[in-house]
């Protein structure tokens, strides 16, 4: 009896297992998705192992693992946009306290010419340079004007650069702020921002439509953007007052995404300041954090590489260089133990090469916003490692 008793209770116990997984099947509830989230996405982020992170390639060589891991970022990042004579030419220039503004088109790439400010300081250099990334915002109508004062614009449009220099910059134009410090300072619009924006006017559901165009077409929106960013490194690394061994990238929010992601890509860029963009995938894809509501989302996917790495890993292909990460305590875009977890497995790399005083992580008890002690910080960040 006892075993007969033993046996009708595994026979229950596994049919109510196949119920249970059936009824999932059938979808019996009468939706499979909540807050435009699968109802199986922590069963997805269950498999997300990320088997070319550093931390699951101990046993190779560092730069065995490091050159495999970029390998598949660019596969990612494929087809490349094809490459083009850079063609700089000065449209306009204002002169301002201790440096030049420029307003220049150079050719990112076969597809595009696009327009950008350079910021070149008085004096024989060479100097340092910045390659600054602007951020999303949401705000599309300009792009390299929330870095760098414009000049010769629209009222209209220097009103729009002045508010968003105060509502995310502290009222201080980070560009300038570094050009009168004695960096060379590039800022161009991404493709969707500014010169670069949609012909019939701002509309943010039009992300979603670009993204799957290009996807369509074969590329990726974020890969674009990447290799845009790429090429703006490459391009500045031409100039005879630049000094190619001191070739930074800088950004804010999408910029911070787009300035560590560059100096994962491109070794001609010597150190970088990240400020209010890393975490981890387990920690942004919940039903309560903004990643999940796409969008903007869209201009910094880069499809596939979730199976190779996650963003600290990715990240962390810039080890040994001088890197700063900076995150507010109170930013709800980026949950904060989510950081802490990244900032901890970069760490870990950065140790591993007897590199750690060239990482620098850091919160502030702030928002979502690149204060003027920020700046200041960040610049002295710069110095320690450029020595100006």
């Amino acid at each position: 009896m006892k075993t007969f008793i033993l046996s009708l209770f595994a026979v229950l116990s596994v049919s109510g297992a196949l119920a249970q997984q059936t009824e999932a099947q059938n979808n019996t509830a009468g939706y499979e998705t909540v807050k435009d989230m699968p109802l199986f996405y922590d069963k997805m982020k269950a498999r997300l192992t990320y088997p070319l992170a550093w931390q699951n390639n101990r046993d190779k060589a560092f730069n065995t693992w490091k050159k495999e891991a970029r390998e598949a970022l660019f596969r990612c990042l494929e087809p490349a946009t094809p490459e083009a004579n850079f063609r700089m030419e000065i449209i306009d220039t204002e002169q301002r306290e201790g440096y030049k503004a420029h307003k220049i088109c150079v050719n990112l790439s076969g597809y595009s010419r696009v327009s950008a400010y350079l910021l070149v300081p008085d004096g024989k250099g060479p100097f340092p340079a910045i390659v600054m990334f602007h951020d999303h915002g949401a705000h599309f109508s300009i792009g390299k004007e929330k870095m760098v004062r414009p000049f010769h614009v629209a009222d209209t449009v220097l009103a729009d650069a002045d508010e968003w220099s105060v509502k995310c910059y502290d009222g201080q134009y980070t560009g300038d702020y570094y050009a009168r410090n004695g960096y060379v300072v590039l800022s161009a619009d991404a493709l969707f921002w500014g010169d670069r924006g949609r012909k019939e006017g701002v509309r943010y559901d039009s992300q979603q439509a670009l993204s799957a165009n290009l996807l369509q077409l074969g590329m990726s929106w974020g890969a674009l953007i990447a290799w845009d960013d790429i090429r703006s490194v490459d391009f500045i690394a031409t100039l005879p007052y630049v000094d190619t061994e001191r070739i930074a990238v800088l950004g804010f929010s999408m910029g911070a995404h787009r300035a560590w992601m560059t100096a994962a890509a491109t070794d001609k860029v010597k150190a970088a300041v990240a400020v209010c963009w890393m975490n981890t995938t387990d920690s942004l894809m919940t039903l309560t954090n903004n990643q999940n509501k796409g969008g903007s989302a869209y201009s910094m996917i880069i499809p596939n590489l979730r199976r190779y790495l996650d963003y600290p890993h990715v990240a962390s292909l810039a080890c040994p260089k001088p890197m700063f990460f900076i995150n507010g305590t109170r930013d709800k875009l980026f949950p904060v133990e989510g950081v802490k977890e990244a900032y901890r497995q970069m760490h870990e790399v950065w140790d591993s090469q007897q590199a750690g005083d060239k990482l620098l992580t850091r919160f502030y008890d702030s928002p979502h916003f690149f204060s003027k002690e920020m700046q200041e910080e960040t610049l002295r960040f710069f110095r320690k490692w450029f020595g100006r």
